[in-house]
C-alpha cells in the first residue's frame, strides 16, 4: 500500500510470524483513516499502538466504531476477534501502577496475536511480599515481562527468583536521576541475575514481540 506516504509491509507475517503494527503517534488523521479503511475493506486484522485519545476523536465516527480502543495502553485493534485467545504461560508484571501503560501495551499486543497474559500489578520491591505471594504460580510461566521504572530493581529480583525468560521493560517513570527511564534501562542491562533481556524504554510492543519469538522457538523445540 502506497498512500499518504505509507507503504504497508504485507509480507511481514510470512517472514516473522507477526504482521506490521501501526505506530500511530506521528501519523496524521488522513494517514490513520487510510490505514483503518484499508483494514476494514480487506477484512484484515490490524494493531495500532500509541494512538492518543485526541487522535481517536479526530477520526470519522464510523472509523472510531471500527476500532477496539483501550485508553490505558493507547492501543486500537481493527477486527479484534479474529484470533481466539489461548493460555501460553506468559506473565506481565508491573512494579507500580504507573508502569501499567507500557505493560498493557504488551498485554494487548499478545492478545492481538491470540496469547492470554497473566497480569500481576503493583508488585515492586518497595513491598516485596506482594511479589512473593505469586511466586508459585509464576514458576510455571515460560516468559515474564517485567515493567518497571524508578531504579528498575524488580528486573533482577524476578530474574533471580524465577526460571522463565525475563524480558525487562523499563518505563519512563520516576524522579530526577531516574532520567525518564534511563536508570531502569541501565539497571536491566547491568543486572546480576543471569539471562535477563531488555527492550527499549516504554516499548511494550517490542517486549510482546520478543515473547512471541520465544514462544515460537519453544514450540519448535
Amino acid at each position: 500500500m502506497i498512500e499518504h506516504g505509507i507503504r504497508y509491509d504485507h509480507q511481514r507475517e510470512q517472514r516473522l510470524g507477526f504482521d506490521e503494527a501501526v505506530y500511530a503517534a506521528s501519523k496524521s488523521p488522513a494517514q490513520l483513516q487510510a490505514l483503518i479503511a484499508q483494514a476494514v475493506e480487506s477484512g484484515a486484522s490490524r494493531l495500532f499502538t500509541r494512538l492518543a485519545p485526541e487522535q481517536l476523536q479526530a477520526l470519522a465516527p464510523g472509523q472510531r466504531q471500527a476500532l477496539d480502543y483501550d485508553p490505558r495502553s493507547r492501543t486500537a485493534i481493527v477486527n479484534a476477534s479474529a484470533r481466539p485467545l489461548r493460555d501460553s504461560a506468559v506473565a506481565v508484571l508491573t512494579a507500580g501502577s504507573s508502569d501499567s501503560p507500557a505493560a498493557f501495551e504488551a498485554v494487548r499486543t499478545l492478545a492481538y496475536y491470540g496469547h492470554h497474559a497473566h497480569c500481576i500489578e503493583d508488585v515492586g520491591v518497595a513491598g516485596l511480599w506482594r511479589l512473593l505471594e505469586h511466586v508459585e504460580m509464576l514458576r510455571e510461566m515460560r516468559v515474564l515481562i517485567v515493567s518497571a521504572g524508578m531504579e528498575g530493581a524488580l528486573f533482577s529480583v524476578v530474574g533471580g527468583l524465577l526460571p522463565g525468560v525475563v524480558v525487562a521493560l523499563p518505563t519512563s517513570v520516576g524522579y530526577g536521576v531516574s532520567a525518564n527511564g534511563h536508570a531502569a534501562l541501565q539497571s536491566a542491562l547491568a543486572s546480576c541475575a543471569p539471562g535477563v533481556l531488555a527492550v527499549n524504554i516504554d516499548n511494550g510492543y517490542g517486549a510482546a514481540c520478543a515473547a512471541l519469538r520465544m514462544l515460537r522457538a519453544m514450540r519448535a523445540d
